[in-house]
């Protein structure tokens, strides 16, 4: 992967970042993912955790607000994430 140099980034850290995580609907999928965020993002408020149902309720979509501290820790998470067998498509 290209390292991309702090000057170059379209974000600067630390920022609050959005991150939507989707998968199929299940009752473990919401605390499976808050464990996984905490641990890339250890002051993540859970209470922030945002949870919307697909119309026919077949899907969960999950937005988790970090504190972004750096790149290097965004493409931890992401990869986390997209690794996750319950974890269909991360935003």
């Amino acid at each position: 992967m290209n390292e991309i140099k702090p000057e170059d980034s379209l974000i600067e850290y630390p920022s609050d970042f959005p991150i939507k995580i989707m998968g199929a609907a299940h009752p473990a999928f919401e605390q499976t993912i808050v464990e996984l965020v905490l641990q890339h993002a250890p002051d993540f408020d859970t209470g922030t955790v945002e949870c919307r149902p697909s119309k026919a309720g077949n899907y969960l979509s999950i937005t988790c607000t970090i504190r972004a501290t750096s790149r290097e820790q965004l493409d931890n998470l992401y990869r986390a994430l997209t690794a996750h067998e319950m974890v269909k498509v991360v935003l």
